[in-house]
């Protein structure tokens, strides 16, 4: 999302804003989405779901908030490499932490989820540049 908003808009001010709302939003839509899930499957008690709420959508949201830092105070193209990177390095991490919690090889679970986000970059990169030529011939 960043790489696109960056390419669409060459706008430090508008990434910013597009992750703080991407943030709040993605972390709720997440919350209520786990929160409805554990409530119909009815296997926890109150407290442990809403438990469950909340770190969903705080953990969704802290780490959406830590892409903010480097456009605020990084020249915005250095600001999206350094968090594209960011970004594919916490996905290495987290893919290693899930390999070793399901007692699995990492390299094939890393390897799916960064190229995962690899296409996703790729495609929100060509359609920011594709907005941005539109903007550019159009508007």
């Amino acid at each position: 999302m960043m790489v696109g908003l960056a390419f669409s808009t060459n706008s430090s001010l508008y990434v910013v804003a597009g992750i703080a709302v991407i943030a709040v939003t993605d972390a709720l839509s997440d919350a209520v989405a786990i929160h409805v899930s554990e409530e119909a499957g009815n296997k926890e008690n109150e407290k442990s779901i809403w438990v469950e709420t909340i770190t969903t959508f705080l953990s969704k949201f802290l780490v959406a908030l830590v892409f903010i830092g480097p456009v605020l105070f990084m020249e915005l193209k250095t600001a999206v490499v350094f968090s594209v990177i960011v970004g594919l390095s916490l996905i290495a991490i987290i893919s290693l932490l899930i390999a070793r919690i399901e007692k699995k090889g990492p390299g094939k679970i890393i390897l799916e989820h960064i190229i995962i986000a690899i296409l996703v970059i790729i495609a929100t990169g060509l359609i920011g540049r594709y907005i941005e030529s539109v903007k550019t011939n159009y508007l």
